[in-house]
């Protein structure tokens, strides 16, 4: 992670920028395991297996990221839905 200095020189500011470098590591975190996520259940449709089982574990991932605020709950929905539009047309055009 790179270390960024501040310019601030009042104390509150300088506490504040502290915060948001928790923050932000955090949200990356919580980001990475959204997009691994996405990515698994992209592969497993390509393969076609184990699509429902991804398709589970990636709602969960963007339920979680809606929740701590990495996501606003509109758009972790609106991927939730995408993805399994997705999931339902491959499975249908393999039956």
């Amino acid at each position: 992670m790179e270390i960024r200095t501040t310019v601030a020189n009042i104390k509150s500011a300088k506490k504040r920028n502290r915060q948001n470098l928790g923050r932000t590591a955090r949200n990356r975190i919580t980001r990475t395991n959204l997009r691994n996520a996405v990515k698994k259940l992209l592969s497993s449709v390509q393969s076609g297996e184990g699509a429902q089982e991804s398709l589970r574990e990636a709602h969960s991932v963007l339920a979680k990221a809606a929740s701590k605020g990495v996501l606003h709950k509109n758009t972790a929905s609106r991927k939730a839905s995408r993805l399994a539009k997705r999931v339902n047309r491959a499975a249908a055009a393999t039956s």
